[in-house]
């Protein structure tokens, strides 16, 4: 196992590190070919890489401790990768018990030196940073342990035998815990040491360890969104809730290109040689429309122009097929999470004749960028004998690309 956590070293004032438990089976969320239910996919990621990443977002992050089952090493890794910011984890296994899992967690945890410890539930995706600022400011107050929990609003009956109600019980400071329970982490290590000492393994959560041992355990308050996910049905919310709120991150980037025409015998226009009594003038094969639409896609990504990548002054590229420079932008758009959609060309000449050739030029693009025929088109007009390129000085091509990236996707 990894075990990155003794190489850290704990922060100089507030100093808190993680851990998250992720040994579980979860037999009431029922089977699934995913595995145990923080490793089953909500907004198209595994429930613990959410979890996890908002701990990697967080400001005050320290030292992270993952406790797993022994048969779930692949699950923790395949999950890791798919995180929007990595991290460094310590993995540990868990024990028979949430209890023994946290135990040696902690266990692990005090190796890295720091004064606090923060408990999550792997299975807890929609904690926020504003709940996790709120915990810092009461340990840093001094709090021993601290418990974020919501008032709890429903009206409580007690049936003892699950049929009939017995009596009503007053809601009026009753609490509902979550987690992230913290800390000081040598109380907190203490308790469970002597909890596990003691033959006691009935705790359902730390707080209740911690109120055992006789620590005052503070509230601050926890969030409604911050629900654990129990049930297939939470998943499937959980899925939902994420899928409805992500954003499709659809852009479209512009490009334009002109070159001089002069004496020659063809010109090459989306990777299509139409012989002409002129050629197009430029340091490649000056095929205009593959540059214009090259610019465009490096657009999408902020990835600047075609004259970063492939400078003329360059001996390389000259008579260069312009279908390299179209290839090395899509390929960078790829890299980058997106997805090309659409490519559309505007061809701006008096002559040569476009119209014959244009299936094939749309038959190149879609082979060089990868996308259906029917996501390419290409298109052309004369300028109505207006300016340079009425004058037949030159062609002209406009070009836009459509890209999707995955959400959250930084250029």
């Amino acid at each position: 196992m990894r075990d990155p956590i003794q190489k850290m070293q704990p922060k100089e004032q507030f100093s808190c590190g993680v851990v998250v438990v992720a040994a579980g089976r979860g037999e009431r969320a029922g089977q699934s070919a995913e595995g145990p239910k923080q490793y089953r996919t909500i907004g198209d990621r595994p429930v613990i890489a959410h979890t996890l990443d908002v701990f990697a977002t967080w400001a005050s992050i320290g030292p992270v401790v993952v406790v797993i089952h022994p048969d779930d090493e692949a699950l923790l890794a395949a999950a890791l990768e798919r995180m929007s910011r990595p991290i460094a984890v310590s993995v540990v296994y868990g024990g028979a018990t949430r209890q023994l899992s946290v135990l040696a967690g902690i266990e692990a945890l005090a190796k890295a030196g720091v004064r606090h410890a923060m408990i999550q539930d792997a299975v807890r995706p929609f904690i926020d940073h504003a709940l996790l600022d709120r915990c810092r400011t009461a340990l840093e107050g001094g709090a021993e342990a601290v418990l974020p929990a919501t008032a709890v609003a429903d009206t409580l009956k007690r049936a003892p035998d699950g049929r009939l109600v017995e009596q009503t019980v007053p809601r009026s400071g009753l609490y509902a815990a979550q987690t992230p329970q913290c800390f000081r982490l040598e109380a907190i290590l203490a308790a469970h040491r002597a909890a596990n000492a003691s033959g006691r393994s009935d705790f359902t959560d730390d707080a209740s360890i911690a109120e055992w041992a006789g620590i005052p355990v503070v509230l601050v308050e926890g969030s409604p969104d911050n629900v654990k996910l129990t049930l297939q049905k939470d998943i499937s919310m959980a899925d939902e809730r994420l899928t409805r709120h992500a954003i499709p991150d659809v852009r479209a980037g512009n490009g334009y290109d002109v070159h001089q025409l002069v004496e020659g015998d063809g010109v090459t226009l989306c990777g299509v040689f139409i012989p002409h009594d002129r050629k197009l003038s430029g340091h490649s094969d000056a095929d205009v429309a593959l540059h214009a639409l090259t610019d465009a896609l490096l657009a999408t990504c902020g990835a600047g122009d075609i004259g970063d990548h492939f400078p003329p002054s360059d001996p390389q590229w000259k008579g260069a097929a312009s279908r390299i420079f179209l290839e090395h932008a899509a390929r960078i758009v790829r890299e980058r999470g997106g997805v090309v959609t659409n490519a559309d060309i505007s061809l701006i000449a008096e002559a040569p004749r476009v119209g014959p050739h244009r299936q094939q030029m749309r038959e190149n693009l879609a082979a060089i960028l990868d996308i259906g025929l029917d996501r390419c088109s290409v298109k052309a007009t004369t300028n109505e004998r207006l300016g340079f390129v009425g004058r037949g000085e030159g062609i002209a091509a406009i070009a836009t690309a459509t890209v999707v990236y995955a959400p959250g996707t930084k250029a």
